[in-house]
């Protein structure tokens, strides 16, 4: 009975347990559990900046699991490092016709248009991972779409975005910071205010914050404020 029970814990840690013929037990690696330790070791090269052992390592998970999602992301997102896009695109290309649904990959493939330039197609997937049931980075997909529209020129859009940003993820301070920027800009005063006092009031006094609330009540005319704030602002970098 105990040998059972062992047997079964290392089903469930390491993999499948086959019998060989003459009657021992072998163990098999998941590979998605392989790949997911290559990804790691691929990811953490790149980020070192370590190229070959990152390439090496993202191609031999993918061959654990061709499949396999973040394996397809991964080694996507190599290629876009290293500027070989038109491999970028082929592999995000792969990775959704083969999960036509998962919004990590729509999310992803979004963000790749969005850089490339190709802005409406970039919401177009956006907007695809947003709708997809059980993808629960929805707030991640809205901030991008904003940023992008942003960078497309459309403010209207970002600001909608930007809104939606927060409704799903009230704690997205940089949503919040750029919002209440787009909001100054476009002289609504109060609105921005407002949101620049709650970032004040949930986490203290903030550098990015304080800059806005100097830009607000100049445009304002408030000059007791705006000193006030640049006070504020200086006392901070002196500590820092």
């Amino acid at each position: 009975m105990k040998r059972a029970a062992v047997l079964f814990l290392l089903a469930n840690l390491f993999g499948c347990v086959t019998v060989t013929q003459d009657g021992k037990p072998e163990v098999k690696s998941d590979p998605i559990d392989m790949a997911e330790s290559r990804i790691t070791l691929g990811l953490g090269y790149l980020e070192q900046g370590n190229m070959l052992k990152a390439r090496e390592n993202l191609e031999i998970a993918l061959k654990h699991a061709p499949s396999y999602y973040r394996a397809q992301l991964s080694i996507a997102h190599y290629y876009e490092q290293v500027g070989e896009l038109d491999s970028a695109r082929n592999t995000y290309r792969k990775a959704l016709r083969q999960h036509p649904k998962n919004g990590n990959i729509l999310n992803n493939y979004g963000t790749f248009l969005c850089k490339q330039g190709e802005y409406q197609q970039a919401d177009k997937y956006f907007n695809k991972a947003i709708d997809q049931p059980y993808y629960y980075l929805v707030s991640a997909s809205y901030e991008n779409a904003a940023f992008c529209a942003l960078k497309a020129g459309q403010t209207d859009q970002a600001k909608y975005y930007f809104a939606r940003t927060i409704d799903h993820d009230p704690n997205r301070v940089r949503s919040i910071l750029q919002l209440a920027k787009l909001e100054i800009e476009a002289g609504e005063y109060t609105e921005a205010r407002i949101k620049l006092m709650q970032i004040h009031q949930r986490y203290g006094l903030q550098k990015p914050s304080l800059q806005l609330l100097i830009q607000l009540e100049k445009a304002a005319g408030n000059k007791s404020l705006q000193i006030k704030y640049q006070n504020q602002l200086d006392q901070m970098m002196e500590v820092s």
